[in-house]
């Protein structure tokens, strides 16, 4: 009897869905790139007030909000587009600070960027970030946790332990600052706590909620209370 497979992602996009939410009339000195988690896109993000609780507070920040292609994710070449698609556009643009971040598979694409260009981001902010299968969680749960585990010293592109090995490094060194925001019924909690235990008082936050946008929209509050003391002024 044959398996049924599953069908192969569709081919990556020619160019990543992105869409610019500018605080001014010219390009800010902080850039805050978002990538939204699998199936959403940057109209999901100005959907849920994103856009609107940025400008509410004035803060001097524009937003990048871009789409997690699922092909690029599994080939692994998000985060090389990532930054060649998205954050140097940026930069050409007047961008003197970028700041990365996402929900779901976006915030683990943005902890493999730092993998892959440790230096690029001024901080990073994780919301409800995708922790891989439960072998890699339950590999770094039986280390002991993140501080004890002990990466390999290269993975293929399109493995998520890149991710989890940045954030070790990231939180190890102190710099670049990170905020990690996720719901108490979020069905990844058990990692996020993981990646919590990591990190200093007051850059993480656990709220009510589940792996939602409803969480995400009341977390994003609490992350933009966190970022604005690090943006220009």
């Amino acid at each position: 009897m044959s398996t049924l497979q599953p069908p192969p992602p569709p081919p990556p996009r020619a160019r990543l869905d992105q869409h610019i939410v500018r605080a001014g009339a010219e390009p800010a000195a902080d850039v805050l790139v978002l990538l939204a988690g699998a199936y959403d896109g940057p109209a999901d993000f100005i959907a849920a007030g994103f856009a609107d609780a940025r400008a509410a507070r004035g803060l001097a920040l524009d937003l990048v909000l871009v789409e997690s292609d699922l092909a690029a994710v599994c080939d692994g070449s998000l985060a090389h587009r990532l930054q060649h698609e998205v954050i140097a556009p940026a930069r050409a643009a007047g961008a003197t600070r970028v700041h990365t971040g996402g929900i779901s598979i976006g915030a683990l694409t943005a902890l493999m960027h730092a993998d892959a260009c440790p230096d690029e981001a001024a901080s990073l902010v994780l919301l409800a970030p995708y922790p891989g299968n439960r072998a890699i969680s339950g590999e770094i749960a039986g280390a002991g946790g993140l501080a004890q585990w002990t990466p390999a010293a290269d993975y293929p592109p399109n493995d998520e332990r890149r991710g989890w090995r940045a954030l070790q490094r990231i939180a190890a060194a102190g710099a670049p600052p990170v905020w990690l925001g996720y719901g108490s019924e979020d069905r990844f909690a058990r990692g996020h706590a993981l990646m919590g235990a990591m990190l200093p008082a007051g850059a993480h936050c656990r709220h009510p909620g589940g792996h939602d946008w409803p969480t995400w929209t009341a977390l994003w509050d609490h992350a933009l209370t966190w970022l604005a003391p690090r943006l220009h002024r």
